[in-house]
């Protein structure tokens, strides 16, 4: 089984533009599937750091990537942690760096995580096993009122206030403690799946977000980025979601206009898969790249 389908592959190495002697920073390591080709694309000499939070990630793409040799460092590490790892590492500045926002694949797939509400597992979503609090905790330890915020700021939930009571009345009767618990729990009040989107998608995403505190650290990993990025290197942030892409494309507006300006933004509207990509790999569907530039 792979680790994680890479997604918008040919347009992150075609908008990065690795060359060989440069030094790139994969800060979503992942299964390595972008990293790999920024390193064949970067050829004999480029160098790459990797970082990803999940040390399963680490262990395991350390391997696939054993053939670069030297070229390429792994760290274990939160992107919003880019500054120690690159002054641990003596770096002052990188050619370019890509982020792949959210969960990967096999992540996803694993039903022990509790990323996915199609697969019975218990109600985890840490994307870093180190951190204390589960999702589990949140939905045992906040009010109805808090919950109703999770929901509603992180999953853009409309109905969040009557989701986040239901859940309260459930746990009273029955601890909540597994993903399709929580699902049926949703489902009750939001009614069971139409179309593509289930209903429980937002409060899911909400809750992984809480957990692991994703949109701060996206903000914090972007201006540490920015920092770092020598002149003419390029930033490459791929979004599954709008809270993420809305954090993206203000970042890239504030700090690409005016006369301080420290970037150029590359594509005025975001980069999304091709029919064939869509084809070969559906969790492509809701991506979006943008990219910009250190002036």
């Amino acid at each position: 089984m792979t680790y994680h389908t890479p997604v918008l592959l040919g347009e992150v190495v075609a908008q990065l533009q690795p060359r060989s002697g440069g030094l790139y920073v994969d800060a979503t390591l992942g299964g390595g599937g972008h990293a790999r080709e920024i390193l064949r694309a970067s050829s004999p000499d480029g160098r790459l750091i990797g970082l990803d939070w999940d040390e399963e990630a680490i262990s395991q793409t350390r391997e696939r990537l054993s053939e670069f040799g030297a070229r390429v460092q792994l760290v274990r590490a939160n992107f919003a942690e880019l500054e120690r790892v690159l002054m641990s590492l003596a770096v002052t500045a990188v050619d370019g760096v890509v982020f792949d926002l959210g969960v990967s694949s096999r992540q996803f797939d694993e039903p022990t995580r509790g990323f996915s509400f199609q697969r019975e597992g218990p109600l985890d979503m840490r994307m870093s096993r180190q951190l204390a609090a589960t999702a589990l905790d949140i939905l045992r330890d906040s009010s109805a009122d808090e919950l109703a915020d999770i929901f509603f700021h992180y999953g853009e939930e409309r109905k969040a206030r009557p989701i986040a009571r239901e859940i309260v009345n459930s746990r009273d009767r029955q601890p909540i403690e597994t993903t399709t618990q929580l699902s049926r729990i949703v489902e009750r009040v939001l009614g069971p799946k139409r179309g593509r989107i289930h209903p429980a998608t937002r409060v899911f995403q909400a809750l992984r977000i809480a957990v692991n505190d994703e949109l701060n650290n996206l903000k914090r990993g972007l201006e540490i980025a920015g920092r770092f990025l020598a002149p003419g290197g390029r930033m490459i942030v791929i979004s599954f979601h709008s809270l993420e892409d809305r954090i993206v494309k203000h970042f890239f507006i504030e700090h690409g206009r005016g006369d301080t300006a420290t970037l150029r933004i590359i594509t005025r509207k975001p980069v999304t898969a091709s029919d064939e990509e869509l084809r070969d790999n559906p969790r492509a569907r809701s991506a979006k790249l943008r990219v910009a530039e250190k002036i």
